[in-house]
C-alpha cells in the first residue's frame, strides 16, 4: 500500500521536476518511450538507476538545483521532517571506502570499485526525523528525476547506510554530518554523470486496473 501511494503520488507531483531543468551538462541517455513532447513524461520514462559514473564530480549549483527540487516535495502537514547532508569531499569518500573494504573482503579484492558509492563522488545522505518514510521517498523521487532531467545519474542506496550506523570505526564520519539526535538515515542518493545506458527492466501493466 504504501508503494503505490508513493508512486501514485510521485507521478501527480513531479511537475516541479519541470521547472528544475536547464544547466549545461550532457542530457543522459535515455531509451525510447512515449511521451508525446512532454519533457516530464520523458524525464520519467527515461530515468534508470546508474551504478556506474564517469570520474567527474557533479558541480556544487547543479546539486544545489537537485536538492532545492527534493525539499519542494509534498510531506505531510509541510512538517518537512527531514535532514539532507550533500558530501563530495574525495577525502571523506575515500576513507569511508577504505574502512568498508576492510569489511568487506568481496569489495577489497574488487579492482573497479573506487567509491563504496557505486563510484559517485557526490552523495546525498538522507535522514528523517519522524513522520513516515513516505516524506522521505517523495523527496527522493524529485531529487532522481530533477537529476535526471539535468543529465545527472543516480541511485538509491541503502547497504552504506547500514554499513555506516553498525560501524564504529565511522562514527567520526556520522557526527560530521550533525544530524539532530532524532534523525535517522533511511538512504543515501548516489549522484554523477552516467557512464552506462541501462535498458528499461520490464514493468507489468496488468498491475493496474481502473475500477468502473
Amino acid at each position: 500500500m504504501k508503494n503505490t501511494l508513493i508512486a501514485v503520488m510521485s507521478a501527480c507531483f513531479v511537475m516541479l521536476v519541470a521547472s528544475c531543468q536547464g544547466g549545461s551538462q550532457e542530457k543522459a541517455v535515455s531509451t525510447p518511450s512515449v511521451n508525446n513532447g512532454n519533457a516530464v513524461i520523458e524525464t520519467i520514462m527515461t530515468r534508470r538507476s546508474i551504478r556506474k559514473y564517469k570520474p567527474q564530480k557533479v558541480g556544487r549549483d547543479t546539486v544545489e538545483t537537485i536538492v532545492r527540487c527534493g525539499i519542494y516535495a509534498p510531506n505531510a502537514m509541510n512538517k518537512q521532517e527531514w535532514e539532507i547532508r550533500v558530501v563530495d569531499n574525495k577525502a571523506d569518500i575515500s576513507r569511508l571506502t577504505e574502512i568498508y573494504k576492510r569489511y568487506n573482503e568481496k569489495a577489497a579484492k574488487d579492482p573497479s570499485m573506487v567509491t563504496m558509492f557505486r563510484n559517485a563522488w557526490t552523495v546525498v545522505f538522507v535522514a528523517k526525523t519522524g513522520g513516515s518514510d513516505i516524506n522521505v521517498g517523495l523527496l527522493g523521487e524529485n531529487m532522481a528525476l530533477a537529476a535526471w532531467s539535468m543529465g545527472v545519474g543516480s541511485c538509491f542506496l541503502g547497504g552504506p547506510i547500514e554499513f555506516l550506523t553498525r560501524t564504529e570505526e565511522v562514527r567520526p564520519f556520522i557526527d560530521k554530518l550533525e544530524l539532530p539526535e532524532d534523525a535517522e538515515l533511511v538512504y543515501c542518493l548516489a549522484l554523477g554523470y552516467p557512464d552506462e545506458s541501462p535498458e528499461a527492466k520490464p514493468r507489468d501493466a496488468d498491475k493496474i486496473r481502473f475500477i468502473e
